[in-house]
């Protein structure tokens, strides 16, 4: 959401640039836009909004108001949108308070990326009657002082001198060479509960450094104080830094490639009667949404710029329906045929009606619709490369069906596929960690298959409501390089693109 006024900074201002005080004079000095930069890094997964905490409303003429999200602006081929100025409070139909138009460009590194191979050195043994199995886990700091995975390696079995196979990071995803990124480095257990070994914090710069010094850096132990922070004998080296072009996530999206949304809604009893104010499932009144609402509206609100019918699969699972039996996966709308429901506004409304003919049941399963959206998936494939399906499941317990939730996944990795899993209320979440390769492993399923790539992103709702990191941004951070991934692995290029790529070039 912006603003139109008659000041110049304040309409810098307006949408979100950095609180710089104006140096006196007649020509101010140019005003660097926090805000439209991060939403572009963002990839078209953060609203276009900013509050108007810095600008002094009072001095300045209103001439009206718009908004959109960024995906609305690169779905567009030509990556520009003209919205219609609207008054402060509702919209004025009979007065034109003009149009904005706005037209979005990629940055000039937004196709480079960054291969960088790692290894280690002399590392602490956490194990007692073996030796540690170590991985690497990159993680860009936040505002707050959080941190968001970005990159992992992955774990390798019995080394304290670990020599991991490279791995991609994308300057869309760190922003740029002088960031700081947190390393750390794991002893990974199966059970999800990963000992940490040591840890630091270095640029992709430094690391460019590191390879081209050939010298290893020491990792420190974990400290409260940072001057108090003990140095570790294990040292971390940069055996290859690679910076070469790809083709970006806006190159496919803006070349007609889709993301198309689809939602499982858990049932289970656990979430407790809806007709109670305690319950996960509970609507006090018209717009006040419970946790499960929250979750479809901000992540659908996004996604949905990115598929062009905006017709999204919405099922349940874990209740009893209306013929008695308990289903997995149920259609949310309770129409025995097709899934597909209009907008998140469809989704939301199949969801309320829901709550009234669904009898709260269980027991937790994922693999049913996990497998009905790779069904979906596969048939897609087969007929059209251009589109790609986001599920986003949504739950309040730990999954029963573990084992068999591992295999569905594993078979959909290589599909065009990606599931987001948003845990809600007060549970234990610590065994859903290993459905999310965040770990430095990727699944395995029963018949000792590993799972081609990570398609899974896990995250507890508890975690986000601080408000130092929204839902959209904790889920969608690893989703542009999932659909990167996929696409590479199939070497399915964007369609109509512009120039061909430049050669990779190696630091020397």
């Amino acid at each position: 959401m912006g603003s139109c006024v008659s000041d110049l900074n304040g309409g810098r201002q307006a949408v979100g640039g950095v609180r710089h005080s104006a140096s006196p004079g007649p020509t101010p000095p140019p005003v660097h836009n926090d805000a439209v930069d991060f939403f572009y890094r963002s990839q078209g997964f953060q609203l276009l909004f900013t509050p108007l905490e810095t600008l002094n409303l009072k001095d300045q003429d209103f001439l009206g108001m718009a908004s959109c999200t960024l995906s609305e602006i690169v779905t567009k081929q030509s990556r520009r949108l003209t919205l219609r100025l609207q008054k402060k409070i509702g919209h004025d139909g009979r007065r034109n308070l003009g149009t904005l138009t706005i037209h979005a460009e990629e940055t000039f590194n937004s196709r480079t990326s960054v291969e960088i191979s790692f290894r280690c050195s002399r590392l602490d043994n956490k194990d007692v009657f073996s030796k540690s199995d170590p991985f690497l886990r990159i993680s860009k700091l936040v505002e707050g002082g959080g941190s968001v995975p970005i990159c992992k390696t992955e774990a390798i079995n019995n080394d304290l001198n670990p020599i991991w196979k490279p791995v991609c990071l994308g300057f869309q995803q760190f922003g740029s060479k002088d960031n700081p990124l947190l390393i750390e480095c794991f002893d990974f257990n199966s059970s999800g509960d990963h000992v940490l070994i040591g840890k630091m914090q270095k640029s992709v710069a430094d690391l460019e450094k590191l390879y081209k010094e050939r010298t290893g850096e020491n990792f420190v132990a974990p400290s409260n104080h940072r001057t108090h922070e003990k140095v570790l004998k294990g040292q971390l080296y940069v055996d290859r830094y690679l910076e070469k072009e790809q083709f970006s996530f806006i190159d496919y999206i803006s070349s007609g490639f889709e993301l198309n949304f689809m939602v499982a809604v858990d049932f289970t009893a656990s979430n407790g009667d809806p007709r109670r104010p305690d319950s996960l499932h509970c609507i006090s009144s018209p717009g006040q949404f419970n946790a499960y609402q929250k979750a479809i509206m901000e992540v659908g609100e996004v996604i949905q710029f990115y598929d062009s019918n905006r017709r999204f699969p919405a099922w349940g699972f874990g209740g009893r329906t209306d013929d008695g039996t308990i289903s997995h996966c149920f259609n949310l709308d309770g129409n025995s045929g097709a899934s597909e429901v209009e907008g998140v506004e469809g989704i939301m409304a199949a969801y309320a009606r829901s709550l009234h003919n669904v009898t709260l049941a269980g027991p937790t399963l994922f693999g049913p619709v996990i497998n009905m959206a790779a069904q979906i998936a596969a048939r897609s494939l087969s007929r059209n490369s251009s589109k790609y399906y986001v599920l986003l499941i949504i739950t309040d317990g730990v999954v029963t069906d573990l084992q068999e939730t591992i295999d569905a996944l594993v078979k959909a990795s290589d599909l065009p596929l990606s599931v987001l899993i948003v845990g809600v209320g007060a549970a234990d979440f610590t065994s859903m960690e290993v459905l999310d390769a965040d770990n430095g492993r990727r699944l395995e399923s029963s018949s000792g298959r590993i799972a081609t790539r990570d398609i899974v992103q896990f995250v507890p709702m508890r975690e986000v409501q601080s408000g130092e990191i929204s839902v959209v941004q904790a889920l969608l951070e690893e989703l542009p390089q999932q659909f990167l991934t996929f696409m590479r692995s199939r070497d399915i290029q964007p369609i109509n693109h512009l120039a061909p790529l430049p050669r990779a070039s190696t630091s020397q």
